[in-house]
């Protein structure tokens, strides 16, 4: 009995003196990761530039919008007159105008896809109007997180997997002091 006792003091002891060298081994240099938060809608919103870009966009939107409309509307109106018209038409010209119905409705359809198409013209536009301010923020945000030390910056716009952050980290407005705004 007194062998086990003095058996377990041995093997506490081992085990401490194990623990103790495993924690002076590691290293003691962990830190925490500094991050921070931005509101890009906030900062979007007050750059006289991004609304400009924006408003551009709009008009454009609107005018192509129009004509493709417009479009649509003449291969509506042929088609009620076809409708209107279909008992008094030989088949030639039924045909005939049919044709002329399918080729209006695959004009507006191609309008609408240059314009408004994955590649389309609004897409270009948005892309060549809105990176040179994109870019412009994110070198302010790359030079904010560099002096500060940030290795993360999250947008909470779009992330709304934030439920709550503490102002303390928003740094919107220290960049749009950097960008002079």
């Amino acid at each position: 009995m007194k062998n086990q006792m003095i058996r377990r003091r041995v093997i506490g002891g081992v085990k401490c003196i194990l623990l103790l060298s495993l924690f002076t081994f590691l290293p003691l240099n962990v830190s925490a990761q500094k991050f921070a938060l931005l509101d890009m809608d906030y900062i979007l919103k007050s750059i006289p530039a991004y609304e400009r870009a924006n408003e551009q966009l709009n008009q454009m939107s609107k005018k192509w919008q129009a004509e493709v409309e417009a479009l649509q509307t003449e291969a509506q109106t042929l088609y009620k007159n076809y409708q209107d018209n279909v008992v008094f038409l030989s088949n030639e010209q039924k045909k005939a105008r049919q044709e002329e119905i399918v080729a209006k409705e695959k004009q507006a359809a191609e309008l609408k896809k240059t314009y408004f198409g994955p590649e389309g013209e609004l897409f270009k536009k948005r892309a060549a109007l809105m990176a040179p301010i994109q870019e412009e923020i994110y070198n302010a945000v790359k030079d904010i997180a560099e002096q500060r030390g940030y290795q993360l910056i999250l947008d909470r716009a779009s992330d709304s997997g934030i439920i709550f952050a503490s102002p303390k980290v928003d740094i919107s407005d220290e960049v749009l002091q950097k960008l002079g705004y």
